[in-house]
């Protein structure tokens, strides 16, 4: 598995580095090629010390945060989400590779807790009519939503512009 460590308004001990290295090996036991990659950023905000990893495998992702005043624990806390994630995902995360990533048990085993099965509680249709990202954001705020999707004017492809935890927006555009 290659590594890729970024620390965001915060410099990444050699210390901090190799303990994160060590606890993402112990998931290379799901992997069975070298295409696997890890994406780990350590991003020191405001008032909380805040970790993301993402891993990409064959093209598929898996990504988990966590954010506590502790890079050390939010590993702790990361690992077993990512295993989770990996172990729910497994018969579409490796399909074609007769899912030889997930023939080992758990490595990061985490507390009994009550799983959430979410359901379908209310479907909603709406017609998309073409507006620029500026008049999108302007549309999001009036209606107080955390998201808007809408129809891009020069492209003529559906976007989704959201409300990120930093405060800032993000907009998602599809690949074709």
């Amino acid at each position: 598995m290659k590594i890729d460590i970024i620390g965001r308004n915060y410099e990444v001990s050699e210390r901090l580095k190799d303990i994160t290295a060590q606890k993402l090996a112990k998931l290379d036991k799901y992997f069975d090629g070298t295409d696997t990659r890890a994406k780990v950023c350590f991003k020191k905000e405001a008032n909380a010390l805040t970790t993301e990893v993402m891993l990409d495998y064959a093209g598929k992702f898996v990504r988990a945060t966590a954010s506590s005043a502790n890079f050390y624990d939010n590993l702790d806390v990361v690992l077993p989400k990512l295993e989770g994630q990996i172990r729910k995902h497994r018969t579409r995360f490796d399909k074609h590779s007769k899912n030889v990533a997930f023939s080992s048990s758990a490595v990061y085993e985490t507390a009994d807790r009550d799983e959430i099965k979410a359901s379908i509680v209310k479907e909603k249709k709406f017609k998309l009519s073409p507006m620029t990202v500026d008049e999108a954001k302007e549309e999001m705020e009036l209606l107080g939503h955390s998201f808007y999707v809408f129809l891009e004017a020069k492209s003529n492809m559906v976007q989704v512009l959201y409300q990120r935890n930093d405060g800032d927006l993000g907009l998602i555009e599809p690949e074709i």
